[in-house]
């Protein structure tokens, strides 16, 4: 039997990775902390971000039959912006479309076909991970009104291009104002920042925040999460390891 798209992508990108086992099993003796960019020649921090979890459960069959009918053999490239394009425009915004119910774990995205801007960022990691991309999660602080507070956490994610290295994409889903795209070396983002108490986050995470998660399972509707959007105050910034790349006010 010949192996799948899936299997020939892996393949394709790990190979590079695991050439030299002995590097590998040194590597893996060591816990270092992510602080992306880093070298994906360290095979013990690439995996963190092509694991399979609870929340981005990749290996679940509804994931690996898309990610499968998303994959261009030998061509990571394509692949991914077949992800991206998925996500962003088959997988409806819940609040955009008044959509129920609440979503969260990938597996629950795809087969719901619908979620906030968080879980369309799990679904586009799971399906990345499929593929054998690299992919992590990314956060903004943004205005929910645009106009100062109340603020919210938007995510979206950074997928690992061979060409580029990290590159961040933002798959919430188009609309009139919104505009995001998958164009590298050229990062075009959802939202931009506006006032200066919105951050834009250097970190790219191999899970997503646990304040995230919590707010998308606690919820059972659209409005539900709508009414308890994920926030982090500036005080509590350094404590979960989240590094400003920008600020509203140009910082």
């Amino acid at each position: 039997m010949s192996p799948s798209p899936v299997t020939m992508q892996k393949q394709s990108y790990l190979s590079r990775i695991y050439e030299n086992s002995a590097v590998f099993d040194t590597l893996s003796r060591y816990d270092p902390p992510p602080s992306p960019p880093f070298d994906l020649s360290q095979s013990y921090q690439v995996q963190k971000y092509l694991q399979s979890t609870d929340i981005i459960d990749w290996q679940h069959p509804a994931i690996v039959e898309q990610a499968h009918s998303l994959a261009v053999p030998y061509d990571l490239m394509a692949t991914a912006r077949l992800c991206f394009t998925f996500v962003r425009d088959r997988i409806p915004h819940s609040c955009d479309f008044q959509l129920d119910p609440a979503t969260c774990r990938a597996s629950e995205v795809l087969l719901q076909g619908t979620g906030f801007c968080y879980a369309k960022s799990h679904l586009l990691a799971a399906l990345l991970r499929a593929n054998g991309i690299p992919a992590g999660f990314c956060y903004q602080r943004l205005s929910v009104n645009d106009h100062g507070p109340p603020y919210s956490l938007h995510g979206y994610n950074a997928v690992h291009l061979p060409q580029y290295g990290w590159y961040r994409v933002d798959a919430r889903g188009n609309k009139v104002g919104v505009d995001a795209q998958f164009a590298p070396p050229f990062e075009q983002l959802a939202f931009p920042l506006q006032t200066d108490a919105e951050y834009d986050f250097e970190s790219i995470l191999p899970e997503p925040l646990a304040c995230v998660v919590e707010a998308l399972q606690v919820s059972t509707d659209w409005r539900g999460v709508l009414a308890n959007l994920p926030d982090i105050d500036p005080g509590a910034f350094e404590s979960l390891r989240l590094k400003t790349r920008r600020r509203g006010n140009g910082e």
